[in-house]
């Protein structure tokens, strides 16, 4: 509502020096607001080598791509690791570049809080009867510097909020990475088993034929070797299809843009350490550490900022004061000042409040249970990684020796003509099972480790999706 200038003539100081101080608290507060040197990417980049022992890379310009294609092309020219793995997917997954550049958005929106609203102009020009009137007016946004410090507090855990959220994308692909590569590399070694297995069969079958048209073997006998090397055949054409699957999921992972095929895996998995990791106090470390849990508790803290800026706007909504002037043609300039104030004669802002108190208690529920869900999911990898290292360790030293001790005890009764070839290739073919249970079960050890470790530190091992922040939520219903 526009109060009426002073008399012509007896005008005071002019309006716009009375609003010197509110012009450089504006100019300071701006000059304040400024863009990281790193875009907030350190923090993400330590959050994920605390993680995963590996730093990821932020690919904003023509040099960062150009190194990070000359180190994939280093990791490419020799057989990968699963640390290399990770290594390449940090380096070339494209998905996880995109995910960066909601840094960028949150930082643009945190340094846009800390600067006060451009001011307005209006200007007006009323002739006739021979006279020209004109107003002007300059009107400041007086109620958004008077919450610009909570409201930046807000965009501040805002963009630390964005900051985990990109730290959790990373470990979650460095996860699947790791998990793709001891999956494709276990393919890769029963592939080759699996034809050893058909060379075996092939030889069998072939002797059987043979002794069959000698006269020396009966046709039952035959088919089941038969038999055997049609299954071998199905078993091989199986775990060849599943190491492309396999090496396919590992591109994905990866987010490799190149041949599959230049992809070059070892021949076997890795070996059982001595001993199985012991994690100490591993509930408190997930409290403590995980990315998923520290996104819920800074979401609440987010919630409950933004509800106190809800409450310091509840009445005053809109708060606009300026300078104008006006002059009439043939008269002297008139000075004065202008308010607008948004009069709460219908809205009190109970329904602002009340949604924000809503959405702050719903992100403490979502904090406490993703709190309980992470205890759960931890006592359940520190089972399933024990439970696994017990397994392919068994398999190691006791069912794999034994199958061995049994074949080598055969081929002795073969070569003292008390027992047939048949019998003997008969016990290479029980080994199949056993040799094959061993890999899977020396696989699950590995997948076990990378999603004990995923769970102590990083994110749900299921791959669940972060809870979505409730704070944007709440400061957008501040604004209506």
């Amino acid at each position: 509502m526009p109060i009426s200038p002073p008399r012509p003539g007896r005008a005071g100081p002019p309006a716009m020096l009375r609003f010197t101080p509110l012009a450089l608290a504006s100019l300071v507060l701006a000059g304040c607001a400024s863009f990281s040197p790193d875009g907030g990417f350190g923090r993400v980049e330590q959050l994920t080598q605390d993680r995963t022992g590996l730093k990821p890379s932020l690919q904003r310009s023509a040099e960062a791509s150009a190194a990070a294609r000359t180190h994939i092309d280093e990791l490419l020219r020799q057989p990968l690791s699963a640390d290399g793995a990770v290594e390449l997917a940090l380096l070339g997954n494209r998905d996880l570049q995109a995910r960066y550049a909601d840094l960028g958005i949150a930082e643009a929106d945190l340094v846009r809080a800390g600067r006060l609203a451009n001011p307005s102009f209006t200007f007006g020009r009323l002739s006739g009867h021979g006279a020209v009137e004109i107003d002007r007016a300059v009107i400041f946004d007086v109620l958004g510097l008077l919450t610009l410090p909570m409201a930046r507090q807000v965009e501040q855990q805002r963009f630390e909020q964005a900051q985990l959220q990109a730290a959790y994308a990373t470990v979650d692909v460095a996860a699947d990475a790791r998990r793709a590569y001891f999956e494709a590399v276990t393919a890769e070694q029963l592939v080759g088993y699996h034809l050893q297995v058909q060379e075996a069969a092939d030889a069998t079958s072939e002797l059987a034929r043979r002794m069959l048209a000698a006269g020396n073997f009966s046709k039952l006998a035959q088919m089941r070797e038969q038999a055997f090397q049609a299954e071998a055949s199905v078993q091989l054409a199986r775990a060849r299809h599943q190491a492309v699957a396999a090496r396919e999921r590992l591109v994905r992972a990866l987010g490799w843009d190149g041949d599959a095929a230049a992809l070059k895996l070892p021949e076997r998995l890795p070996d059982l350490p001595a001993k199985p990791a012991q994690p100490r106090d591993a509930e408190q470390m997930a409290m403590a550490r995980r990315l998923d849990v520290l996104m819920a508790r800074r979401d609440a803290e987010a919630t409950a900022r933004a509800l106190g800026l809800t409450r310091a706007t509840r009445f005053i909504n809109v708060l606009h004061a300026g300078y104008q002037n006006q002059s009439t043609s043939g008269e002297p300039r008139s000075n004065g000042y202008e308010i607008e104030l948004s009069l709460p004669l219908f809205d009190f802002g109970q329904a602002r409040v009340a949604r924000a108190e809503a959405i702050y208690m719903q992100s403490v529920d979502r904090a406490a249970a993703v709190a309980t869900r992470a205890r759960s999911e931890v006592r359940e990898a520190v089972s399933a990684y024990r439970t696994a290292f017990e397994l392919a360790r068994h398999y190691r030293d006791e069912v794999v020796p034994l199958r061995q001790r049994i074949s080598d005890e055969q081929l002795l009764r073969y070569n003292g003509m008390l027992a047939s070839v048949f019998e003997l290739l008969a016990d290479s073919r029980d080994q199949v099972a056993a040799v094959t249970a061993a890999i899977e079960a020396q696989r699950d050890y590995w997948i076990a480790d990378t999603r004990l470790q995923t769970a102590l530190t990083g994110l749900s091992p299921g791959g669940a999706a972060p809870i979505a922040p409730a704070a944007a939520a709440t400061a957008a219903g501040a604004a209506h």
